[in-house]
């Protein structure tokens, strides 16, 4: 199975990868039809886990392979992180005020520009803006194994631990979709079909990420930072807060699952990455 996948085009693999993360978000989306609510201390763990994650594939499977790669091209690599990192929180700040959508948390400010649209469908959006820079870190991730200098088996390996780690993160991501959504007063089987929907855009930006980075290797560096600094932008700018305002007894829910994810992450990348 390995040595098949392993014969695909990178832009397949890493479709494969995207598709692997929208099926487990849709898995997490199906947990509205068992559960007619859920705890918001577990609501504010979920975001924690998915924080922790984020933040731990951000290092391990973006930022260190990417500050290596710039060092073999001989360019400045600090440079080419901060440069890519700081783009990435950019395009994120960007789209995050264009791209009209609501937080789950308690405050539930709409955000981006002025639209009609009903609130559950902003609420969706949200999820969906945080799911492109999973998507394009996926992306970038399978592109790179066409540009390392090291084993192929190993990069592939790592490409497939971070789509395994956002994979897992997406499972309780797609519960703190739907089951909110039910609770919006919509049907079970439209609230799981809006929260698996939500991962539809990481397919569609993996596909993007590896064809940007295989035709065009010298920015390849650059697109793993990037895409680590959208990802952290994600973090800091949503996931964290929506964590700490859905726990009820204090902020330790989601501390203790940020840790939680960031551990799992971590030994992921570094047992089998």
């Amino acid at each position: 199975m390995f040595e098949w996948f392993m014969s695909l085009e990178l832009w397949v693999q890493a479709l494969l990868g995207g598709t692997f993360t929208w099926f487990v978000t849709a898995l997490g989306a199906a947990l509205v039809f068992f559960f007619k609510n859920i705890s918001k201390n577990v609501l504010g763990m979920m975001y924690g886990v998915a924080a922790g994650v984020m933040v731990a594939a951000s290092f391990w499977s973006l930022l260190a392979p990417g500050i290596e790669i710039a060092e073999e091209q001989g360019s400045i690599a600090w440079l080419v992180a901060a440069i890519g990192f700081s783009l990435g929180g950019i395009f994120l700040f960007a789209t995050d005020r264009i791209l009209p959508h609501m937080h789950f948390g308690k405050k539930k400010v709409t955000e981006g520009i002025t639209t009609k649209m009903k609130r559950s469908i902003l609420l969706v959006f949200s999820i969906t803006l945080h799911n492109i820079p999973e998507g394009l870190a996926i992306g970038v991730a399978f592109g790179a194994i066409g540009a390392t200098t090291g084993s192929i088996e190993a990069a592939t390996v790592a490409a497939m631990v971070l789509a395994l780690g956002i994979g897992i993160q997406n499972f309780p991501e797609g519960a703190a979709v739907s089951i909110p959504l039910s609770q919006e007063k919509m049907g079970k089987t439209k609230a799981f079909m809006w929260g698996q929907a939500s991962a539809l855009v990481e397919p569609l930006f993996a596909v993007l990420g590896a064809i940007l980075v295989t035709s065009m290797t010298v920015i390849l560096p650059y697109a793993l930072a990037f895409a680590a600094g959208a990802m952290i932008y994600v973090v800091v700018e949503e996931l964290i807060p929506e964590a700490q305002e859905n726990a009820t007894s204090g902020t330790h829910f989601a501390v203790f699952g940020f840790m939680l994810g960031f551990v799992i992450m971590m030994i992921l990348d570094v047992a089998l990455g």
